[in-house]
């Protein structure tokens, strides 16, 4: 059993624990509180954990009120905050294989995703990452959402040369597969998108889930949505924690903290799924949204260009190349299940 598994296990019968004071960890949260799914994922595991704890309990912030969103690996792995509920594609630029544990394009789904991650080798090779990557901290997946949209365009796109030219915020490894196609791509938080939509700096935006966007208010600008989102088929959320406040925390308390993460992994899931379809009905009938899906010769284009990104990526870094070996020969056993036991569905 995943050591993550038996030690969230471990704590469900061991939640009284010996007596001790309880420490406060400060926690910096990548999306604002008032984010729906996102943002409400880091509220709730603070809600958790300090609900089932008398060891430790954690503090919620908001991004920027502690550090911005970009610079909260560096500030948990030197000291200056205790935690941060954050996703590893924000730290693509720093360690080229953070982002195979947040959303792989044409990647694992949920269900896979957590499967690899909690019962092979992904959560291993998660905190390897951090640790060959000289980062002090402690790493626990601590949530996940379907998949995402793929985009918001002011113009429709018919064809990749349509795409050729634009400015486009974009996340993680789908950032190296339209630049590969002629696109732009900047790495923008939550609160930043808008404010470049409206001035013209970025021409289009992917972010996150019909609702999320709808809070953000990309409608107003860019009027098409585009499906499937190739790029984030899952998306992983992490909790990082100092590695010194880590290992000064007793066993119990480190178990309640998995037990919570687990816990919010759940309900962060079904609150993606639950909330997501009225918020595309909304955009269509009330906000002047056209849902558009890519065609099928557009998808191929973008899996061909990531199968180009992601073996030059391998060819260049050997942790790169480590974890996609490892996630590929985990794939390959997990499709002799998923190509017999689900019902087919067609990309259109």
């Amino acid at each position: 059993m995943n050591r993550f598994i038996a030690g969230a296990v471990a704590a469900t019968v061991s939640l009284a624990g010996a007596a001790s004071a309880q420490e406060t960890l400060e926690m910096t949260s990548a999306f604002g509180k008032n984010l729906p799914i996102l943002g409400t994922a880091g509220v709730d595991f603070v809600e958790k954990i300090n609900s089932i704890s008398s060891e430790v309990e954690f503090e919620h912030f908001d991004p920027g009120e502690l550090v911005p969103t970009l610079e909260a690996l560096d500030a948990v792995s030197n000291g200056s905050i205790d935690a941060a509920y954050t996703t590893a594609g924000y730290w693509q630029g720093k360690i080229p294989s953070a982002s195979l544990f947040a959303a792989v394009p044409f990647g694992p789904e949920a269900g896979e995703f957590l499967a690899w991650m909690l019962y092979d080798d992904g959560h291993e090779l998660f905190q390897g990452m951090y640790d060959q990557a000289g980062y002090d901290v402690h790493v626990l997946p601590c949530g996940i959402i379907a998949p995402e949209t793929s985009g918001w365009f002011k113009n429709e796109i018919n064809s990749i040369e349509d795409l050729e030219g634009l400015n486009m915020r974009f996340f993680g490894l789908g950032a190296e597969v339209m630049q590969r196609l002629g696109v732009s791509t900047s790495l923008l938080a939550a609160g930043d998108i808008f404010p470049a939509l409206e001035r013209g700096a970025i021409d289009a935006t992917e972010f996150s889930m019909p609702l999320i966007d709808a809070r953000l208010g990309f409608y107003n600008i860019a009027k098409y949505n585009y499906f499937p989102g190739w790029h984030q088929p899952a998306t992983m959320f992490e909790l990082l924690v100092n590695k010194d406040v880590w290992e000064d925390l007793d066993e119990v308390a480190q178990n309640q903290i998995e037990v919570a993460c687990l816990a919010n992994i759940t309900t962060n899931y079904a609150e993606g799924e639950a909330l997501n379809y009225a918020a595309m009905v909304d955009n269509t009938e009330n906000n002047g949204v056209t849902i558009k899906q890519w065609p099928v010769e557009m998808l191929d284009q973008f899996e061909s260009a990531w199968g180009e990104v992601a073996a030059e990526l391998a060819a260049e870094d050997e942790y790169f190349k480590m974890v996609w070996d490892d996630l590929q020969e985990f794939r390959d056993g997990y499709k002799v299940w998923s190509d017999n036991i689900y019902l087919p569905r067609p990309r259109n």
